[in-house]
C-alpha cells in the first residue's frame, strides 16, 4: 500500500501503516464487543403509506427499468445474486469501518452501532460479498468478521479471519448478537432508505479516497513502540 502524502502532514510510512492495520484483533477482544444495545429499527405503522407508495412507484417506472428489476429479481431468485448480504465487526464506528471498506476498495453502506459495525454491501454479484469479507480481513490483518449473505431466500452467516471462512452460524444465533436492523436488512424487512428514514446514519465507502481513508484511521488509532490502538 503506498504511503499518501496528505498536505495537512499526515503521512504513513510502510511500516506505520502496517502498524495501524495489524493487531485489531487483540484490541477487540481487549475491549469487549459492545453494550448489547442497538438502535430500534422497528417500524409497522405505516405500512399502508409504503404499500400505496410502491404502487405509485411501480407505476411511473419506464419498459427499462421495469426490465431491470425484473433481471435483479430473477437473478436473486436463481441465487446468481444475493438479495441483501452485510459485513459486521466489533468496532462501534461507521467511518472506519467505511475507511476500512476503502481501503480494501469494498463498495458499501455502513452502519455504526455499539454491537458493532455493519457494511451493507452494493455488490452483490456472483461472489462479490465473499471476496468483500475476504479482501477486509487480509488487508486490515488480525482483524475477524462475519459475512452474512441472503441468496434465493437462503440465510448463510460465515466468520473470516485472515481471508478465509471459518465457523458458521445459525441466522438465530446471529442476529441475537447483532443491532435489530441487520435481520430486518437481511430479510428484505426494511431497506437501508427505510433506516434512513427512522433516523439511522450511514456512511458510504464512497465518501473516502484513499487519503481521507488514512485521516479517519489516524483520527482512530496512535501509534506507540511498534504497535496501534483504538482510541
Amino acid at each position: 500500500m503506498n504511503d499518501p502524502d496528505g498536505a495537512d502532514g499526515t503521512s504513513f510510512s510502510d511500516e506505520e501503516l502496517e502498524a495501524a492495520l495489524a493487531g485489531f484483533e487483540q484490541e477487540f477482544n481487549d475491549s469487549g464487543a459492545g453494550d448489547g444495545s442497538g438502535d430500534d429499527s422497528g417500524s409497522a405503522d405505516d405500512d399502508g403509506e409504503h404499500d400505496a407508495q410502491d404502487g405509485a412507484n411501480a407505476g411511473d417506472a419506464s419498459p427499462a427499468d421495469l426490465s431491470s428489476q425484473f433481471e435483479d429479481e430473477l437473478a436473486g431468485l436463481l441465487g446468481n445474486k444475493a438479495k441483501a448480504a452485510v459485513i459486521i465487526t466489533r468496532i462501534a464506528s461507521a467511518e472506519l469501518l467505511a475507511a476500512f471498506c476503502e481501503l480494501s476498495d469494498i463498495s458499501a453502506d455502513c452502519i455504526g452501532s455499539p454491537d458493532g459495525a455493519v457494511a451493507v454491501l452494493r455488490n452483490l454479484d456472483g461472489d462479490g460479498p465473499e471476496t468483500a469479507a475476504r479482501d477486509m480481513t487480509i488487508v486490515v490483518s488480525g482483524m475477524s468478521v462475519i459475512l452474512a449473505v441472503n441468496r434465493a431466500d437462503k440465510l448463510e452467516a460465515t466468520l473470516y479471519l485472515q481471508g478465509k471462512p471459518a465457523q458458521t452460524f445459525a441466522p438465530p444465533i446471529l442476529f441475537s448478537a447483532t443491532p435489530p436492523f441487520v435481520e430486518d436488512l437481511m430479510l428484505g424487512i426494511s431497506t437501508l432508505d427505510d433506516l434512513r428514514k427512522q433516523g439511522i446514519t450511514t456512511v458510504a465507502s464512497s465518501d473516502y479516497d484513499h487519503d481521507g481513508a488514512m485521516k479517519v484511521l489516524a483520527e482512530h488509532t496512535r501509534f506507540g513502540r511498534g504497535e496501534s490502538s483504538i482510541q
